[in-house]
């Protein structure tokens, strides 16, 4: 599965480290981490960006009710990936389907 570089990365509290940001900055990615409550000097931190850290670790959760994935049964890395692709589309289909009945209606009533 493709993917680009990732221009920020998204942690909690935990992984709040002078180290951990520099390291990430001098690979041009943002570091998205609340500073923990005892630092002196805290850096900023992107709360807006934060909040989809939230909606991924809710995806994942998701995604996990599926004993499937969260055991890792597959034995192939393409079997795995179509299985969570499988999983992925049943949780999010009906969100989507949610989404175009609610539109219908506003067009209807328009």
């Amino acid at each position: 599965m493709p993917v680009g570089k990732p221009r920020l990365f998204l942690a909690d509290k935990g992984y709040d480290g002078d180290f951990l940001r520099e390291e990430l900055l001098t690979h041009g990615i943002k570091p998205v981490i609340p500073p923990k409550a005892n630092r002196k000097d805290p850096p900023a931190c992107d709360f807006r960006a934060y909040k989809d850290r939230n909606r991924i670790e809710r995806m994942f959760n998701r995604l996990k009710q599926f004993r499937r994935i969260a055991t890792r049964y597959d034995k192939t890395k393409a079997s795995f990936a179509a299985f969570l692709a499988i999983a992925a589309v049943k949780v999010w289909l009906p969100h989507l389907a949610a989404r175009l009945e609610q539109r219908t209606r506003q067009q209807h009533r328009s």
